[in-house]
């Protein structure tokens, strides 16, 4: 996911704040996860699984290691467990693992939007406190907060202008490379892609096609797409994997140059193919925010604080909506005058 964390110029602000760019409303300013600790109550000692859709994915270890420096300030141990395939029976898994080993917090992104939500309860019964952050649940009693990067209306806008921009006005075919097609955040994502969409008549989504983040099945469904769609223009991949994929794809076949990748990634992944005028630009926030939001909204939880109406993070307050959803920031557009200033 993914997407693509910020600063966020692009108000796709379903991505969040990205350090390295400017402050937001919420509380956020320019720089990475850091600052001082503001744990106030916060309990010393607690045990919080940072459970990602799949681990030894760039994106969730970039939030991991928010979580960790949030786990440093309030000396918590925080453990990243979690699946190699990001699917929701895999998960629960692993929340039941940390159930049986007494975690005091799970901090998950949801691969499931349903599946989980049984375990997750059973957590909650056994006072675990819940927060998810990157994808929630469709049951929110499920959890008691939900750290999210930008609006999900802001990143499906971005990306349609995005795409435009990078296609022209002549228009054409677009395709989406979407993640697990039961994952909430693309969903919500690509809802609202639809609509912006309607907004330009000069461009025709001709597909929606799932990869479920991984590289070879992601790469396998770009490479349909231009077998399907002989006309396509271009693809927005509203997931980190999905957009390397395609565009080391297109980079190293005849399409390049003739379709246009955009989505939602990471600088360190999508460099080389900016620097090469494969991807002209693309978004996302700082990913780290997010697992370093989300671990100091589990340890207030865990230590008794009621978290209804303020999150403090890092001497900062991020008041949740009605929902428990705390909005990090809007993300950051990149492009080749900006992207070298950017390392995660």
């Amino acid at each position: 996911m993914r997407t693509t964390l910020v600063r966020v110029t692009i108000a796709v602000a379903a991505l969040a704040t990205l350090v390295a760019c400017s402050s937001s409303d919420s509380g956020t300013d320019s720089g990475s996860a850091s600052g001082p600790s503001g744990a106030g109550g916060i309990k010393s000692g607690l045990k919080i699984a940072v459970i990602p859709k799949q681990i030894n994915q760039p994106y969730f270890d970039a939030a991991f290691t928010g979580a960790k420096k949030a786990c440093d300030e309030i000396k918590a141990t925080c453990d990243q467990i979690g699946p190699t395939q990001a699917t929701g029976a895999a998960q629960t898994q692993f929340i039941n693992q940390a159930i049986q080993q007494g975690y005091d917090g799970i901090v998950i992104s949801a691969a499931d939007a349903d599946s989980v939500v049984p375990a997750l309860k059973k957590a909650q019964q056994a006072n675990i406190a819940v927060v998810t952050y990157d994808a929630d649940v469709n049951d929110t009693s499920a959890r008691s907060a939900m750290i999210t990067p930008t609006t999900p209306e802001q990143i499906g806008q971005y990306q349609v202008k995005w795409i435009s921009e990078a296609i022209g006005s002549g228009g054409g075919e677009v395709a989406i490379l979407s993640a697990a097609a039961t994952a909430a955040n693309q969903n919500a994502w690509i809802g609202f892609m639809k609509t912006e969409l309607a907004k330009h008549p000069e461009l025709k989504l001709v597909d929606t096609v799932y990869g479920n983040d991984d590289t070879t099945l992601s790469t396998q469904k770009a490479a349909a797409l231009m077998q399907a769609h002989p006309d396509l223009k271009g693809i927005i991949s509203p997931t980190t994997v999905g957009i390397a994929a395609a565009a080391k794809y297109i980079d190293g076949s005849s399409y390049k140059g003739k379709v246009q990748v955009t989505g939602l990634g990471l600088p360190s992944q999508m460099r080389p193919f900016v620097q090469d005028g494969t991807v002209k630009q693309f978004g996302l926030w700082d990913p780290s925010m997010l697992g370093y939001i989300g671990i100091y909204a589990a340890a207030e939880k865990a230590s008794g604080t009621d978290i209804a109406s303020k999150v403090t993070a890092g001497g900062k307050d991020y008041a949740p909506d009605s929902k428990g959803v705390v909005i990090v920031g809007p993300p950051q557009v990149f492009n080749k005058e900006n992207i070298d200033d950017f390392k995660f």
